[in-house]
């Protein structure tokens, strides 16, 4: 089975939510303060970046273990911009309108970015945002490698969620996300893995922005009417 673009992006933009999540007290549980302390480490080195340049592998596993499919590319963001570069697929954003490229066909679709939507994207990293549906605790320290990571575990309110568990291992000395897994509730589990993460990267406009001069002969799907 391949990755297909449906959950690849739809766990990117996941996982983008979590690395930007800010720790807060929830008013239908209680949250552990040791994991509190250390989501709000994460969430103030993420907001002391500029932009973010990052590279990443993300695989899919069924409930036996076993590999369904896996994917590797590149993410870069500044402010409200974001491109998300993978294998034959391209993302943009400018936080109002989207561009989403697909090479085996040659053809981009234009969306308007929902402001009010609860899709949580990548942009995200440089703002307050925080879901206030998580519960969180500190499931103790690991080591991934040769780097000392705190386990966090983020668990949905919502029990209607495709979801039922998220787990952040969180770099105990430099404050970034190392990995991040979740669990569907049919049983699949995610792995994304930051290979390279550089804070205050030199973006330029061009890595940052859909250029239809790039892929000669694309074929534009407006969906913004």
């Amino acid at each position: 089975m391949s990755v297909s673009k449906k959950w690849f992006f739809a766990c990117l933009v996941l996982s983008m939510g979590c690395l930007g999540a800010q720790a807060q007290n929830n008013s239908l549980g209680k949250n552990d303060p040791d994991a509190k302390k250390v989501l709000d480490a994460l969430s103030a080195r993420l907001k002391s970046f500029k932009t973010v340049q990052a590279n990443f592998t993300l695989k899919v596993e069924d409930q036996k273990g076993k590999l369904q499919g896996s994917k590797s590319g590149s993410v870069y963001i500044r402010g409200n911009q974001y491109h998300v570069s993978i294998t034959g697929q391209e993302v943009y954003s400018d936080g109002k309108n989207t561009w989403t490229y697909d090479k085996s066909s040659n053809e981009v679709t234009i969306t308007k970015t929902d402001p009010n939507s609860q899709t949580i994207s990548p942009e995200k990293f440089f703002t307050d945002f925080y879901d206030k549906d998580f519960l969180y605790k500190l499931n103790g320290q690991k080591k991934i490698g040769d780097r000392a990571v705190d386990e966090v575990e983020l668990t949905p309110t919502d029990k209607t969620k495709s979801f039922y568990k998220v787990l952040l291992y969180i770099d105990r000395v430099k404050h970034t996300m190392v990995s991040l897994q979740w669990f569907e509730t049919g049983g699949n589990r995610y792995t994304l893995n930051t290979t390279k993460l550089t804070g205050n990267a030199p973006l330029t406009d061009a890595q940052l922005v859909f250029n239809k001069a790039r892929y000669p002969g694309v074929e534009e799907v407006d969906l913004r009417n």
